[in-house]
């Protein structure tokens, strides 16, 4: 399948959209960041929408996205201080959250251009070599990720990756949802449910603290749907701090293995997501920083509140946390991952 130009990069480099479509979804990503550009799927009463806050060009996802839709590498979400060792190994990584690194530092995957392995009418299958020493990180790293659209209403995007050297990694895809349509206002009505049932508290910086907190009596509890407003201005410190949601949740099950991760319903359009994984935890992100200077496709600014991430992935600052799950990936090993993200009509 050929795709379509998305223009070009600063430095002159071609940008390709693919359109990935199995009724009722249709989905778009470009190879620039691995980005999932739209996500249009129909309300209850078959009107088509993009729920995925996306913007026009490849300009933007260059100078100013908050990570909208990428591939987020070689390590997601934070790591402190931009430190951390391996086998007696100290490594020093660009820190672009002071003063911690976020998402892979300076220049991650979300800001790299992918190459296509293949692409057809329902997959997308997109490559890069992350080489040693790129953001800091120590060995060459061969990653592959493929969207695909295995059935009616499912979106599903696998992950895989070797190194040749001992490294860390954590991939995530860091869409943001709303159900309503992207650009129609905020989400505080959306209705969410996750398989958890403990987060990860953080300190004043956003790094866990290692602790491993129950949700119960929390405003993080969300074992029973609740609107993603219902608590969302409790004074509780970590709200306070985050101001809103951008904090880890700790799922049921075993990792490795695909099961119920979240499960978010907009009760005006009707629109239901399920997002099933693999991974250990996910990340529930309000959109906080979303602060109105963004204008996305639809010609609407998108202010706090406008999206809701649900980031599925390892645990933040694992490599300097040694009772998380490890974050460690070795040369005889080969890393997999993968997520699913159903949509439907309730």
């Amino acid at each position: 399948m050929a795709g379509e130009s998305f223009g070009r990069t600063a430095d002159g480099r071609a940008v390709t959209r693919f359109t990935l479509v199995r009724r009722p979804l249709r989905v778009q990503v470009i190879d620039y960041g691995a980005v999932v550009t739209a996500i249009e799927t129909p309300d209850r009463a078959g009107a088509i929408a993009n729920v995925a806050l996306c913007l026009d060009g490849v300009r933007g996802y260059e100078t100013v996205s908050p990570h909208l839709g990428a591939l987020a590498g070689r390590y997601a979400n934070r790591i402190a201080k931009g430190l951390f060792r391996i086998d007696g190994h100290d490594y020093r990584l660009p820190v672009n959250d002071p003063p911690n690194t976020l998402h892979g530092g300076v220049t991650g995957f979300s800001k790299r251009l992918w190459r296509v392995e293949r692409a057809d009418a329902t997959s997308l299958a997109l490559t890069r070599r992350s080489l040693d020493g790129e953001e800091g990180f120590p060995g060459n790293l061969d990653v592959r990720v493929v969207y695909s659209l295995p059935e009616d209403g499912t979106l599903r995007i696998a992950y895989g990756a070797r190194t040749d050297r001992p490294t860390v990694l954590n991939l995530t895809n860091h869409s943001y949802f709303n159900l309503g349509g992207e650009g129609s206002g905020d989400v505080m009505g959306h209705v969410v449910e996750l398989a958890a049932d403990a987060y990860l508290p953080t300190d004043a910086t956003q790094i866990p603290t290692g602790e491993i907190r129950p949700v119960a009596g929390t405003p993080f509890d969300f074992r029973n749907a609740t609107p993603l407003g219902a608590r969302i201005r409790d004074g509780d410190p970590q709200i306070v701090r985050a101001k809103g949601y951008d904090h880890t949740f700790v799922l049921r099950g075993q990792a490795g293995h695909l099961r119920p991760a979240a499960s978010c319903v907009d009760p005006t359009s009707g629109r239901r997501l399920d997002v099933a994984t693999t991974l250990p935890a996910v990340q529930l992100y309000t959109g906080n920083t979303l602060d109105g200077t963004l204008v996305g496709s639809s010609g609407r600014t998108y202010r706090s509140g406008d999206g809701v991430c649900f980031e599925t992935q390892g645990f933040p600052d694992a490599p300097n946390q040694p009772n998380f799950p490890s974050a460690v990936l070795r040369p005889d090993e080969h890393f997999e991952s993968a997520t699913t993200y159903r949509f439907s009509t309730v």
